[in-house]
This record gives structure tokens, sequence and C-alpha cells, in this order.
């Protein structure tokens, strides 16, 4: 079986870890841990940035730090992770979806300002697939009503936008690490802080509400609570994983890129012949190769696809059901305008197999599959 995924592991780990061990120091904000944000933070020159248990705890905290209060509102895409929005809901906030561009899948900067009111406080562009979305437009949208810009680039380090590294353009980034994306920690990711006013709150929230971070600092003789926190510092065991792959990350990237591309350049006849559409990258990006998708002509073909892929060995599957029509979407929110892409191109899309260290065997598996699959359809 090709599976559609698989963690990367790059053979330096295990050697961190063991490490991590014999360090006598296995909690968070170990020296793993300060390797990570500091690689981050001068590759993207980025700010600031901090480890987080998770994706997903980058965005609580982003949005912790964005001050929403009840009754304050979010605009998002539907066609996206439920972290992305159960992390405003926590935050006490209503969400307002609004649709997609059906070329990149990423949020519509032309639908954002027609979904603002006087209740709207924080914008969020999710980069689908490590694609970024239209930011000058986003951040221009942003200034002129004074809103916060929180990028989730869950799937986009590595990848930038007009030279900007994706997360490094908003108010905050929030990047994960889970074993799904490119660089990998098992459970993990990190909270991009662009401007300094936020340092000192975010090391607190990070640290259970204490200002620990600045008693190991020596900035104070010592630390107490100050204000409502939460523990989001990784283990170092995985901020030593991660440590390993960040270390030959331009390795993985170009590696995942030949994949890419190879998957690309034979699907195009196909994609000609209007059988399928391929992914689609403005000239303005340099994507991460973080997913290879195609589109199929409805839901009942895809369902047909990937039925055919997983007998003969090739795991294929399809993406996010869209929010705005999930059990939380219909009580936490509302969907703005017109749904004319999200749902319809939500059900076309089906993921291929991606990962570091796809073999050549692999890919042939998946690309004469696709094939026969399409030739049998005629």
């Amino acid at each position: 079986m090709v599976n559609f995924n698989r963690p990367p592991y790059v053979g330096g780990e295990l050697d961190n870890i063991k490490q991590a061990v014999e360090n006598l120091k296995i909690c968070g904000d170990g020296p793993f841990t300060k390797k990570c944000n500091t690689w981050l933070e001068e590759r993207f020159h980025a700010q600031k940035v901090l480890l987080t248990t998770s994706g997903t705890t980058a965005l609580d905290m982003a949005m912790l730090l964005c001050d929403l209060k009840p009754g304050d509102e979010v605009i998002l895409p539907s066609y996206t992770f439920s972290s992305t929005a159960t992390s405003a809901v926590l935050a006490g906030a209503k969400l307002v979806f609004v649709d997609i561009r059906p070329d990149t899948m990423n949020i519509d900067e032309d639908k954002i300002e027609a979904a603002i009111t006087e209740h709207t406080k924080v914008i969020v562009p999710v980069h689908y697939a490590g694609v970024a979305c239209e930011m000058d437009k986003i951040m221009e949208i942003a200034y002129k009503h004074n809103l916060k810009v929180v990028e989730d680039a869950a799937q986009g380090v590595m990848s930038t936008y007009k030279g900007k590294a994706l997360g490094t353009i908003g108010d905050f980034g929030c990047y994960s690490s889970h074993e799904t994306k490119n660089y990998s920690m098992g459970e993990g990711g990190a909270l991009v802080i662009n401007n300094p006013i936020y340092n000192e709150k975010a090391e607190i929230l990070r640290e259970k509400g204490t200002d620990r971070a600045k008693f190991f600092r020596g900035q104070v003789d010592k630390y107490t609570w100050v204000d409502f926190g939460d523990s989001y510092l990784p283990s170092e065991l995985n901020a030593a994983y991660l440590w390993a792959q960040l270390q030959i990350a331009d390795k993985i990237n170009e590696n995942r890129l030949e994949s890419w591309n190879r998957y690309r350049e034979v699907f195009e006849n196909i994609a000609k012949d209007g059988k399928i559409e391929l992914p689609q990258i403005p000239e303005e990006c340099v994507h991460n190769a973080h997913m290879f998708y195609i589109k199929l002509k409805n839901l009942e073909e895809r369902t047909r696809y990937i039925a055919y892929m997983k007998e003969r060995g090739v795991q294929t599957v399809f993406h996010y059901v869209p929010l705005h029509s999930a059990p939380a979407g219909l009580k936490f929110g509302r969907f703005s305008g017109i749904d004319k892409y999200t749902t319809k191109e939500s059900e076309r899309l089906v993921r291929l197999p991606l990962y570091y260290g796809l073999n050549k065997k692999e890919i042939d598996m998946v690309i004469q599959g696709t094939q026969s699959f399409f030739q049998e359809e005629i």
C-alpha cells in the first residue's frame, strides 16, 4: 500500500531525544526548543517565534492575544480545519465564513470586505496547501478597518508570498508540526509574533500565566502569577525530534517538490483533456509542496476514484467538509454571501500521496492508477 502520508524521519531524531534525556531536561523550553525557535526566527526573518504544543494551540494563543470578547466576529474561510474556527470560538467570538477562490482554495479576498461589521475584530487567512492567500489585499482591508490578521500557516512552513515567509505578514502567524506536516514533532506547532508589543504577554500566556520566562532570563528575582494563561510549551522531546528535520529543511523541501513536480508534469495531459483540474500557484507565491491534489468532475466521480485507487494499493483522501455546514459551524457562525465555490470545490478535491522519501516506484503506482482510472472512465 502506498500510504497517503508517512511522518518524516531523517535519522537524527532518536539521537537528539537521547541527548535531551541525558541533559536531564525533558520539559519545555530546553536547549532543543530554543534551537528551533531561533532557527525559525532567523530563517523566516520573524520578530519572535515560540514553539507550542500544536498548531491549534498556536491559534488559541493568537486569538487570545487579539483580545477577543464575546460578541466579536472573526472572518475566515469555511474550507479549513476545525482548529481555525474553534480557537476563535474558545476566545468568545462569532464566526463569519466567506467563500473561497476555486484556483487556490484560499479565502476570496474580494469577499472579505462585505463580511465586515461593527463587531469584526480579526481576519484569518488560511494558506491552503502551502500556497499563500492574496496578502496585500487582505492587509490593506485590515488596515482600513483597524482589524487584526492571524495567518493560519499550518501548512505553509517554507512557503513565501512576494518573498516574505508565510506567517510573518499578519499580526500573528501559526505553524503546525503535526505528523502530517512537512516538518514534524508528532504533535506541535509555533506562534509567530510580528509585533514586539505582544512578546511579554505571549510568554506569560504560554507559561501558565506566570512571568517564568523573565525569571530564567534573570530579569526578575522570582517568578509569580501575573495574568491568565495556560501551558502551551511542548516537551523538549518533541522539540528534539523537530530539530533534526529543521537542520535539513531544504533537503526535505526539495525532495517534496520533486514529487510534486513529477505529478504535475504527468497529469498535465489529463488536465488538458478536461478530465481533471490541477493546483494553481499564483506568480507571487513560492509553495512548499505540502500537498498535491486533483479535482475531479464531481463527488460521485471522486468517490469512484478513491475506491479504484484503494483497490490498486494507493491511499488517496478527500479533505475538509466545509465548516459552515457542520453542526458546530451552524451553532457558532454564519456564512456571509453565497457559497458559490466552497462546497462544490470541496466535493471535487482529492489528495494524492506526498511525503518526504516518497520513492519513484510509489509515485509511478499513483500515476499509473490515475491514468488507468481515466482511461476506463471514457
